[in-house]
């Protein structure tokens, strides 16, 4: 095998790639990224098997020339060495050749590199993806998505489906979920469907899949495709394939948690709110578990209080509008600081059921998403 790239579209393209291989697998020949030359051009491959991300590299785009293959054939080279090799060389375009026994030699300017390679023969194939469960979106709607609902979801292993965030559809939308049992981020969207009966409940993608993916889509209204098949998903870009295992196991229904009345509203803007809390946790984050105590006042302002036996206690007063009964509740601020941090709206209503029950928070300029916490007894 033999082509020659430039140097800056490689480097993009290999670190998308790697960001599918993890160095901690138990299969030697994933620790590595595939490359395959033919006269359309180059493919790469890297995947731990629960990610697998493939790029397609043709040999020219918009008339200009990106690869020159000179001989066809494919190689697996060491993750790890190989995309800092390619990060860190000196020249425009890199050339890359395999000789006999997988020895492989890269020169980029003046530097050579000489790596061992592996057998191609041995890399596991991808899977095959039946297309009939297919929708998209754009791009930058499903950063949002992700953004606004990953952080929820459960880092404990014990309940391994509550580390995944859950999508299904309902009347033409789709609703993605996450809940670590403590707190739940919702988030709905409008979708294109290839098919106006689709639909489809309980696809659970791993949180850490969803991050990788994150990082490698563009902030543009450019679509996506979403491939859903029994255990994977697959998410198609222009010369990009990200598939991901599904978690198996049944997602907890989470409809029925969210309170559809209320005993007391609140209505805050986000920043302030946000930074109270910020200051109140900087006293409770010292008793390990981050309780913050909220209570409306007469007059309509809110009291938010955090108390560390070992340090002391902060006390601060919120202007506010206040709808309905006095209210006193304690709960954990990291969770709520999490929450409005992912919220794009200057202010978010508040809607509480009871000192022990799970209360909502909402943006107040956009309904397509909301945030549903557990109160902490802290008596």
């Amino acid at each position: 095998m033999r082509f020659s790239i430039n140097r800056d579209r490689f480097v993009h393209d290999v670190q998308n790639v790697a960001k599918a291989v993890s160095s901690r697998t138990t299969i030697p020949i994933l620790t590595g990224i595939k490359i395959v030359a033919n006269h359309e051009g180059l493919t790469l491959t890297g995947s731990d098997s629960d990610v697998s991300i493939e790029v397609f590299i043709p040999k020219e785009e918009e008339g200009s020339e990106i690869v020159r293959i000179e001989e066809k054939g494919s190689i697996v080279l060491q993750a790890r060495f190989f995309a800092e090799i390619v990060k860190k060389l000196p020249g425009e375009n890199i050339e890359l050749m395999v000789q006999d026994q997988f020895a492989t030699t890269i020169r980029s300017g003046s530097s050579v590199f000489n790596l061992n390679g592996l057998d191609p023969e041995e890399y596991p194939r991808l899977p095959q993806v039946e297309e009939d469960l297919l929708f998209r979106l754009p791009q930058d709607m499903l950063k949002n998505m992700i953004r606004q609902t990953v952080f929820a979801v459960s880092t404990q292993e014990t309940r391994p489906v509550l580390t995944g965030v859950n999508l299904e559809t309902e009347e033409g939308e789709l609703i993605c979920t996450a809940t670590d049992s403590h707190r739940l981020a919702m988030r709905k969207a409008q979708i294109e469907k290839n098919d106006e009966a689709l639909s489809f409940s309980n696809v659970v993608i791993p949180g850490k899949s969803l991050n990788e993916l994150s990082k490698i889509i563009d902030d543009t209204n450019e679509l996506i495709d979403v491939v859903v098949t029994e255990n994977q998903i697959l998410f198609k870009l222009k010369n990009l394939l990200f598939f991901s295992r599904l978690l198996e196991g049944k997602y907890p229904v989470t409809k029925s948690m969210i309170p559809t009345q209320s005993k007391t509203s609140l209505k805050l803007k986000t920043k302030p709110f946000l930074q109270t809390l910020e200051r109140a946790l900087l006293l409770s984050r010292e008793g390990k578990n981050n309780v913050i105590n909220l209570k409306t006042l007469d007059g309509g302002n809110v009291e938010i209080t955090s108390i560390s036996p070992e340090v002391g206690k902060v006390t601060e007063n919120i202007e506010t509008e206040v709808e309905g009964e006095d209210m006193r509740i304690s709960f954990n601020g990291k969770n709520i600081i999490d929450a409005l941090k992912v919220i794009d709206s200057e202010e978010v209503n508040i809607t509480f059921t009871g000192a022990m029950s799970p209360f909502v928070i909402r943006p107040i300029e956009h309904d397509h998403y909301l945030h549903l916490f557990s109160p902490v007894r802290t008596y």
